[in-house]
């Protein structure tokens, strides 16, 4: 079978509307998703749905934490505090380990039996279940009878930092990591822990998808969401580690079945070996097609699906997406918590932001511009603050965008 082949051009845009980014395009998500009723949160699950899964993050400076930034930058009008209160009993997801901790259609909670099994040794924490078999009955026994319990309720005396966890508050995270606990919902980022029972429809419960099939199902979820994908990225978007003979057979059975090709980017004298889907090669073709809408420009998460993966962002975009909230600050150089801003298929500047609540307003700390970046990138990015300060009931202020 001889790939086909796409350019950067017909890549990138296919990225976007596959990302529910691109305003010209059918594919995109609606932009629109007034307040925080029924019908945002329908538009919410739907962008979940899009990728199969939302990466939670805890870092609220901008005003608002990465899974609800990643809604916020889709759904004009949505209420921030939408992002916080999706997972809920009744909602049709549940929270699991996908690329990172994540909230994940329920469909896939079958689909997730080989990770659970593979957690009984937490990733972290090793044979933690089985050294304090006692202490982890405790506190099922204890959820058993008294119903969810928040982490902050978990008993125990910790230290400080993640890894100095109190033992209780590791032993739920494994429990839930192990499939013998669900996570109900969130309040106030906190989780709430219950019975699988009690939290996954019964029919899901019960089921469980062998290893195989389970690779196919999230790697050609995972290219639903980003049009056109090496193995690597694919790979990652589900942190299938150590894995390589079986992904290997599960793309390879996914192109004797029809559903991808084989499918290389050209690109700076180089061809790069990725996957696609047959339908979105013509997708790709119309998008390189069309004038995109103008785009008063938005604010990415730096966990965005579209960002996450650095070396696919330079490649398509010729942008370093760098994340420094690790590095020392004297080291920093764009920021701690630094927004990309998207402009039409360009990313043009990157914005670190602070949110003071008490105070009702927005500081921007700074605001760095690509060398390429033109009036109308300028005026797409303090459109981008503006809109992003309105979300937010938020003045905006601070450092100047010129």
């Amino acid at each position: 079978m001889t790939d086909a082949t796409l350019d950067l051009r017909r890549a990138r845009r296919l990225a976007l509307a596959k990302a529910g980014l691109l305003r010209s395009s059918s594919a995109s998500l609606p932009r629109r998703a007034a307040g925080g009723g029924r019908r945002a949160r329908r538009a919410a699950l739907d962008v979940v749905e899009r990728f199969g899964y939302l990466q939670l993050d805890t870092v609220s400076i901008a005003g608002a934490r990465s899974h609800a930034l990643v809604l916020l930058s889709r759904l004009e009008g949505m209420d921030a505090g939408l992002g916080e209160d999706l997972l809920r009993p009744g909602e049709p997801l549940f929270e699991y380990w996908g690329h990172e901790a994540s909230w994940i259609p329920i469909d896939l909670y079958p689909v997730f039996a080989f990770r659970r099994r593979a957690f009984r040794r937490h990733p972290w924490w090793g044979n933690l279940l089985g050294e304090h078999r006692k202490e982890a009955r405790r506190i099922l026994e204890r959820v058993r009878a008294e119903g969810p319990l928040r982490s902050v309720d978990l008993e125990g005396k910790g230290g400080p930092g993640w890894w100095n966890l109190k033992l209780t508050k590791r032993l739920a995270n494994a429990l839930w990591s192990s499939g013998d606990l669900a996570i109900r919902e969130r309040r106030a980022f906190q989780r709430s822990y219950d019975l699988p029972e009690r939290v996954i429809p019964a029919d899901l419960l019960e089921r469980a998808v062998e290893r195989g099939e389970a690779f196919r199902i999230l790697l050609l979820r995972a290219l639903e969401g980003f049009g056109w994908a090496t193995t690597g990225t694919l790979a990652q978007t589900w942190r299938l580690r150590n894995a390589r003979p079986a992904i290997g057979r599960a793309l390879a059975e996914l192109v004797e079945d029809g559903r991808i090709v084989p499918c290389r980017l050209a690109h700076d004298r180089r061809t790069v070996a990725g996957w696609i889907q047959p339908a979105d090669l013509d997708l790709a073709d119309r998008l390189a097609a069309a004038r995109p809408r103008p785009d008063r420009g938005v604010l990415l998460s730096p966990f965005d699906p579209l960002l996450w993966d650095r070396e696919r962002v330079r490649l398509l975009f010729g942008f370093d997406q760098v994340c420094e909230i690790f590095t020392p600050p004297p080291r920093r150089r764009w920021g701690y918590f630094c927004l990309p801003v998207l402009a039409g298929d360009r990313l043009v500047a990157r914005a670190d932001l602070k949110a003071h609540r008490r105070a009702g307003r927005l500081e921007v700390l700074s605001v760095h511009f690509e060398e390429t970046t033109g009036h109308e990138a300028r005026a797409a990015t303090r459109s981008a603050l503006e809109r992003h300060a309105g979300a937010l009931e938020l003045l905006l202020g601070g450092a100047p965008i010129v």
